[in-house]
């Protein structure tokens, strides 16, 4: 497809399944996002909003799943969009959606960082209720999370174990705090509170909007669907183990998010404890509530700890590709430099190290304004379903019978959730942007469309300066695939 084969396919079919879950982890962002929840809707938005998004994220997968079976690629999204645009657009779309891709991915990773260091700085208070979590003491834990995903992904061939590995460190985790809340916790809550208690402390006076903002967590919760397709040219047979590793993400997180926060919520005691507690992290103060017991609390905190571990490693390895192939085509600033693999470690160390910077400066946006950096963590959703839906509305305009179908190809259910995709990307686009609280002041300002205006002004300004005449055109890409086969050809011949 006019790329040569630079990175080693270390990755099995359950490799790539482990990575893909560990980044996805459903019931872990369940968690480090429960705030959201409890305030904008409460125990009904997590446990109802959980089946409504998988629904529309099953339906995101198989839109993914088909076009990396039909076109597999490490480019993913902005690939699809080159080769599936009219050819006087397609060097614009592909640019644009490359671009919206690789920064819903580090703003993604940010997200991650900050929400494994908040509860870093949770088990810490516990154990010393004295001490006031300051924003600083969070942005320190963010630094050293940051840094020490980073160094694990600067050994290409250990990642595929580190993924079993920490797919396996999940489910363990997932077990062990669902089965020891569920036993310790006494009285439960009745099936009423966890299936017919709506909570709005959001101001605002349609419940509908409370509900809305309250699915920006289980919708957080199965973000990144994409981050597979990142890794078709390390995995062998990726039209067939791809979809399989995306559609198997989607399962494995329904069943342990739903399960995990119908446990949680029959288990807890004072849901205003929640909201208030000192930690800043509602769901150690639940483990406490259940169990009474400080080390308790602490260890099972500790477990989601080291599963957010392994999430934050694997949202280094899907932005690092993310930027390397996009740089391939010269995306990006400097792309003749972000495009090298390095020979001995075997993975794209440039690109991974430059966004990894950009994630750690990233963080300081968190001392300036907590408001501001959730904002950022809606736009990666969002920007993640743009990246998406481009491509898309570009295989609809051209008609799904007319590109070469993969092994995963659902037809008119594939068809169907096409729709669903488009339908859910306009959806969020408009409604995440409501503010999260009313009356709307400075500090609880929703900056989402902020956000995207300085991606989207990046963007252009980068096109139109440079882009528009370095970005590799998809003439060019299929003039270098031709220019490779005939060099095998050649030396198949010699031998």
């Amino acid at each position: 497809m006019g790329y040569t084969q630079d990175l080693e396919r270390n990755f099995s079919k359950w490799s790539l399944l482990g990575i893909c879950f560990a980044l996805t982890n459903s019931w872990f962002g369940i968690s480090a996002s429960l705030i959201t929840g409890i305030n904008s809707g409460g125990p009904i938005v997590t446990v109802y909003g959980i089946i409504i998004v998988t629904l529309i994220n099953g339906c995101v997968a198989v839109s993914l799943a088909e076009l990396i079976s039909a076109m597999p690629n490490s480019g993913g999204q902005y690939f699809w969009a080159s080769v599936l645009a009219p050819p006087e657009w397609s060097n614009f779309l592909a640019y644009i959606t490359g671009f919206v891709g690789y920064a819903g991915s580090i703003f993604t990773c940010a997200s991650v960082a900050l929400s494994i260091g908040a509860s870093l700085m949770g088990m810490i208070q516990i154990n010393h209720p004295e001490l006031t979590i300051q924003r600083w003491m969070v942005f320190v834990a963010y630094q050293v999370f940051n840094f020490v995903a980073y160094i694990f992904n600067c050994y290409g061939k250990t990642l595929p174990g580190v993924a079993n590995f920490f797919l396996f460190v999940s489910l363990a985790s997932f077990a062990t705090i669902t089965i020891t809340v569920l036993a310790k916790s006494s009285p439960k809550k009745d099936a009423k509170f966890v299936f017919g208690t709506f909570v709005n402390n959001t101001g605002w006076e349609s419940g509908g909007i409370a509900f809305i903002v309250g699915l920006i967590n289980p919708n957080w919760s199965f973000s990144c669907l994409d981050s597979a397709t990142h890794l078709a040219e390390e995995v062998p047979r990726p039209e067939r183990n791809i979809p399989f590793a995306i559609m198997g993400t989607i399962a494995i997180g329904f069943v342990t998010s739903f399960i995990y926060s119908i446990a949680m919520f029959f288990s807890m005691s004072d849901l205003e404890q929640l909201v208030n507690t000192p930690t800043l992290t509602p769901i150690l103060e639940l483990y406490y509530q259940a169990t009474g017991s400080v080390p308790g609390a602490t260890f099972m905190e500790f477990l989601i700890c080291f599963t957010g571990l392994g999430c934050q490693i694997a949202c280094h390895t899907w932005q690092a590709r993310l930027c390397w192939s996009f740089a391939r085509d010269r995306g990006l600033p400097g792309s003749s430099y972000w495009s090298k693999v390095h020979p001995k470690m075997g993975i794209p160390f440039n690109a991974h190290t430059m966004s990894c910077i950009v994630v750690g400066i990233l963080g300081l946006l968190y001392i300036g304004s907590t408001t501001a950096f959730n904002s950022m963590v809606t736009a990666c959703i969002v920007l993640l379903y743009i990246s998406y839906a481009i491509p898309i509305v570009l295989l609809l305009m051209r008609g799904r019978d007319n590109i070469p179908h993969g092994p995963f190809w659902l037809g008119r259910f594939g068809h169907f959730c096409n729709y669903v995709l488009l339908a859910w990307t306009v959806f969020t686009l408009g409604m995440y942007s409501v503010p999260y609280t009313m009356p709307v002041t400075p500090g609880t300002m929703n900056y989402v469309s902020a956000v995207y205006a300085g991606v989207f002004l990046i963007i252009f300004v980068y096109w139109f300066a440079r882009g528009k005449r370095t970005f590799r055109s998809r003439e060019e890409r299929e003039g270098t695939s031709q220019a490779i086969l005939q060099s095998e050809a050649a030396t198949t011949k010699t031998l």
